[in-house]
């Protein structure tokens, strides 16, 4: 069986790779370990200094090199000591930004069984995959306006990173008692990861990679 440690910003996140990837890659005769990253010596979670992240990255990929290392971290706000945040091309596409710091940040850890990976732009976007789901917690009359917004963009994954209208804060403005830990990956359950696959392109795309691992050199 593949080994794969899955580093997470919090609890949100480290539940849904428990309950929407665990299961699913397990049968593909891959198992997923999701761990939360530690931001000071006694609290976990968020990226808020990439110099506290990196050595956790590092030390897991050297201390099995059978099993592979990746992340499900926030595009959207992260630190400015992040790895091609200085040297970022100016494009107005998503996918291009979480790209580039992708490689930066496979190019500064350097082990062969690391696999970078940001969520575009955070992971409220990947709710944007069918608002529909929010009706059962928050109401029909929220589904409307959600799903105006999901439809001026192109994809759940180009919902902007403005500290304004980031997915999160869309979601809080019209979800009233919306609480992350909560309803986040409850909402992602309802939505359903073939529904989530075939909006989120780069999300997607990281799980294929995942998919092809057959071995860790």
């Amino acid at each position: 069986m593949i080994r794969v440690n899955v580093f997470v910003e919090g609890q949100t996140e480290e539940t849904f790779v428990r309950e929407l990837l665990y299961g699913y890659f397990q049968e593909k005769n891959i198992y997923l370990n999701p761990i939360l990253v530690k931001t000071s010596a006694t609290g976990k979670g968020g990226v808020v200094s990439y110099a506290k992240i990196k050595p956790q990255l590092h030390r897991k990929c050297l201390e099995d090199k059978t099993a592979i290392v990746t992340t499900m971290f926030d595009l959207y706000a992260l630190p400015n000591d992040f790895p091609g945040s200085d040297s970022l091309p100016k494009t107005s596409d998503p996918f291009q930004k979480a790209e580039y710091l992708e490689i930066e940040m496979g190019k500064d850890i350097g082990q062969k069984n690391f696999i970078p990976n940001l969520l575009v732009h955070e992971f409220e976007g990947l709710l944007y995959s069918n608002p529909q789901a929010f009706a059962g917690w928050f109401g029909e009359s929220v589904v409307s306006i959600l799903q105006a917004e999901r439809e001026a963009f192109p994809s759940p994954e180009h919902i902007n990173d403005s500290p304004l209208t980031a997915p999160s804060k869309r979601i809080r403005n019209y979800c009233e008692g919306y609480d992350k830990p909560l309803h986040g990956s409850l909402l992602a359950i309802d939505i359903g990861l073939d529904t989530i696959r075939r909006e989120c392109q780069h999300f997607n795309q990281w799980l294929v990679r995942l998919e092809a691992i057959t071995s860790v050199l």
